[in-house]
């Protein structure tokens, strides 16, 4: 009986690695030929140069303010200039700042009244990319009126409240403080 259960035993083994050792590797059902990302990416494109195209139109409709390019891809430009400091937000710092969100055409999406003062801890947090940004240009006291492309706002998705799919915006953001993180004394006092 035990010769019969080795023998069965070993029988098993032996089918079980012959078994796999035959198989191959399955191949894909079907094959992307990049086809489907080529034209996700000029959709993009498109996208973001109509977007740009809506924005200078409003650049230039408007000569009298100066608009400024950032690195990023989104413009801004100053409503009120701090030119005594010379220190702005870097990684970690504590910033405080209060702001509006407007659609291009300047219809209120979000009042600063319903966004209330904002605390964000530099790099440390996640908020909408071009406000990311855009808070480490800015000095104390300054306020400053961005104009952000949808990739650089709230993107595909919007906020799936009031910004919708691929929605650029005007963000005016005031920033009232901001104070190195890791000193205890220096830290900003929250509303909760």
């Amino acid at each position: 009986m035990k010769n019969i259960s080795k023998i069965i035993m070993l029988f098993t083994v032996l089918i079980t690695f012959i078994s796999c050792k035959q198989q191959q590797a399955r191949m894909p059902i079907s094959r992307s030929s990049g086809t489907f990302m080529k034209e996700s990416a000029e959709r993009n494109k498109k996208l973001v140069a109509g977007e740009e195209g809506i924005i200078d139109s409003i650049i230039k409709s408007n000569p009298k303010i100066k608009y400024l390019a950032s690195k990023k891809g989104y413009w801004y430009h100053y409503e009120i200039r701090n030119e005594r400091d010379t220190l702005r937000p870097k990684k970690g710092d504590v910033a405080q700042f209060d702001f509006e969100i407007q659609d291009l055409k300047g219809n209120v999406l979000y009042s600063e009244v319903e966004l209330r003062p904002q605390t964000y801890i530099v790099d440390k947090q996640n908020i909408m990319m071009g406000l990311r940004d855009g808070i480490k240009l800015m000095r104390k006291g300054e306020k400053v009126s961005f104009l952000f492309p949808s990739h650089m706002a709230y993107g595909y998705r919007g906020d799936t409240k009031r910004i919708e799919t691929n929605q650029p915006i005007i963000c005016n953001v005031t920033l009232n403080d901001f104070k190195p993180e890791n000193k205890p004394e220096n830290k900003i006092k929250t509303e909760n």
